[in-house]
This record gives C-alpha cells, sequence and structure tokens, in this order.
C-alpha cells in the first residue's frame, strides 16, 4: 500500500494534467460505469490528497474518491491511451493526457457533503499545512495501544506507513511498544515535526530518505541501499543488518499484521 507521499505526489500529476479542462471518463472494465456516466465531459476543477485517500473534483459539486488499497496503481502519462489491457477501473483522457486507475480498494462518486463525511473520518496529515497535530495528541496520551500500532492508525496520521513508522520512531530512540499514554507531549511533537518534513521532502524526491546526513553512505563509508523502494533508512527492511548507530541487530516482528522493524538497544523506552 502507498505511503501518503505518494498520493499527494498522484494529486500533482493529475492537476498538470487534467484541472481546468473537460475530461472524457470511461470505466473499461465496467464496475464504475454509472460514476464514469455522471462525469464523462466535465471539467476537472481539483485534485486533493488526504492522507491515502485522493480526491478530484469536478463541476457540478462531484467529487472521485479514490483509496488505493494494497493492490491499487495509478498510471497517469502524456497522449493518447493506448488500447485497454487487463482491469481498468476509471479511466481519464484529454487532449493532452490519459489516466487509468487499476485494482483499487474505493473508487466512488461523492457529492460536496459525502466529500466532507469522508474527510472528517481521516485523521490529520503531516503533508497538508492545514492538518491540526493536537486531534491526534488527544488520542494518542489517552490511548494504552502501542505508539508503533498508533501511527498507522489512519483516523490518528493519515498517510503514514510502514516505513514512515519505523524510521521516525528509530530517529527519536522511542520503543515502538511503548503505550501512547506514556508518550510525552515533547515526544509526539517531535515525532509530528519530523512526518511533516520527511513526508514532504517524500513528495518533493518521489521516494524515502530518513538517513540524517552524517549517516549517509559516503559519510559512514558503507554500501548504498539497495531495494525497490529506494532511499536511505536505519531499519525498515533491515532485519538481522547492524544497526547503522549501535552495530546491535535489527529486529522484525509482527503488530497488526504488519511487519515492524526496529532497533532494541537504540530503542529500549
Amino acid at each position: 500500500m502507498p505511503e501518503g507521499h505518494v498520493v499527494h505526489s498522484q494529486a500533482k500529476a493529475m492537476k498538470r494534467a487534467f484541472a481546468g479542462r473537460p475530461v472524457a471518463v470511461d470505466s473499461p472494465q465496467g464496475r464504475f460505469a454509472e460514476g464514469a456516466a455522471l462525469l464523462d465531459g466535465a471539467t476537472v476543477t481539483s485534485t486533493q490528497a488526504y492522507g491515502k485517500h485522493l480526491f478530484i473534483g469536478f463541476e457540478a459539486g462531484r467529487w472521485v474518491h479514490v483509496h488505493l488499497g494494497l493492490f491499487g496503481k495509478w498510471r497517469i502519462a502524456k497522449g493518447e491511451p493506448p488500447a485497454v489491457r487487463g482491469l481498468i477501473r476509471l479511466r481519464l483522457v484529454n487532449d493532452t493526457h490519459h489516466a487509468e486507475l487499476r485494482g483499487p480498494t474505493a473508487c466512488e462518486v461523492l457529492t460536496d457533503e459525502e466529500r466532507a463525511a469522508a474527510i472528517s473520518r481521516i485523521g490529520p496529515d503531516p503533508i497538508r499545512p492545514d492538518a491540526d497535530p493536537l486531534r491526534a495528541w488527544e488520542k494518542v496520551t489517552r490511548s494504552r495501544v502501542a505508539i508503533g500500532a498508533l501511527l498507522m492508525d489512519q483516523r490518528l496520521f493519515a498517510g503514514v506507513g510502514n516505513i514512515y513508522r519505523a524510521e521516525v520512531l528509530f530517529r527519536h530512540e522511542i520503543s515502538p511498544f511503548r503505550p501512547g499514554v506514556q508518550v510525552s507531549w515533547p515526544d509526539f511533537d517531535a515525532i509530528w515535526t519530523d512526518l511533516t518534513v520527511l513526508m514532504a521532502d517524500g513528495v518533493k524526491r518521489r521516494r524515502i530518505d530518513t538517513v540524517r546526513p552524517e549517516h549517509l553512505p559516503e559519510i559512514m563509508g558503507r554500501l548504498a541501499r539497495r531495494d525497490r523502494h529506494g532511499g536511505e533508512v536505519y531499519v525498515y527492511r533491515r532485519a538481522g543488518l547492524p544497526c547503522y548507530l549501535c552495530g546491535d541487530e535489527v529486529q522484525v516482528t509482527d503488530m497488526q499484521a504488519r511487519n515492524l522493524f526496529w532497533c532494541p538497544t537504540c530503542q529500549r523506552t
């Protein structure tokens, strides 16, 4: 499942390709045919990301809400669309670009009121300048659930996924098993502030980098990371390897059906 910075990048790409112009909308797969018929020929007015949710605005107060889930994928490109291949849920086409959506968890048409209701259920998004971190803090400070699990709760931290969860906790030497009620305000504030920087940087770089300058490969004399996700990280997918800071073995365990990576030496409490 893509983390929030990917969806923000997609919103920007959709805006560049489609905003302010009418667009042909169809559903080659057929599962979104009714929604496509409502929007076909309408002008795209806005594209917005809230965490892992993308909202594409159309005239007449209609919105397409997309959540990619585990298997969804967008393809946004210049030129005419190629011949239909595979199960394309939604396709957008104008005179310069096309976009194809496959396999999303959610793809639906919403009214202005329905969109507002959907956004109200999404937690504050560290990438958005209008996000209110106190909404998350109020729930974290009352919870006995581990902070490692709370960070993955999209009602609290919209857009934060497995990589950002593991990395931000390592960067602040916080055990992922510490209950939310034991997370101090200074620690919470440090986590939130760091996420706003790291995730915004992810939008710009289009990859996740969490290693501080003094720990880069060229500074430490180590090999660069080789992984399909790209970017330099401290603990994510480094189970069994030595921690860059203390040399002890990075661990992995299951937390709410997701792999959790951490260093038990650097993150004792």
